[in-house]
């Protein structure tokens, strides 16, 4: 199906005010820093697993190429 990019903005409109109605206001902010530390070390852990294979795959590289 669609997947998340089939939410739109409405929806996400709806979602926030679902949000705010559960946790109310005071809550958001914590919330908000909790969700984006956790997208940055998500991102950061992602990266660092496609260096490793970058590296891992130059290391074979030269490997092939002396032999």
């Amino acid at each position: 199906m669609g997947g998340l990019g089939a939410i739109g903005l409405p929806g996400l409109i709806i979602i926030l005010v679902i949000v705010l109605i559960v946790f109310g206001p005071k809550k958001l902010p914590e919330i908000g820093g909790a969700v984006g530390k956790t997208f940055a070390e998500f991102k950061k852990s992602t990266k660092g697993l496609i260096d490793d294979e970058d590296d891992s795959a130059k290391k074979e590289n030269k490997k092939s190429d002396a032999s």
